[in-house]
């Protein structure tokens, strides 16, 4: 798991080492608040949860740097949805 943050191939994906530490953080944060996996990963490890998701194009920093996903919502067909955001 740890060792795909020493590809280059996550840091150019999401923009560079500080972008990648900012999503990883933030992810986190919402992970721990209760947030769901966006990828059937089945481990507490909620590290390489967010690898995962990452690497599957599953979130994003927007350029506002809020966490969004490409996940579609229950309401929508598609788009974003900034998972920093509490859910309506």
């Amino acid at each position: 798991m740890l060792e795909e943050l020493k590809e280059e191939e996550i840091v150019n994906k999401v923009g560079g080492r500080f972008k990648l530490s900012t999503l990883i953080q933030k992810r986190m944060i919402a992970l721990n608040q209760g947030a769901r996996a966006l990828v059937d990963l089945r481990t507490p490890d909620k590290m390489a949860i967010v690898i995962q998701e990452i690497m599957q194009n599953k979130i994003y920093l927007d350029l506002s740097g809020n966490l969004q996903t490409h996940e579609a919502t229950e309401d929508e067909e598609g788009g974003t949805v900034d998972l920093t955001q509490p859910a309506e």
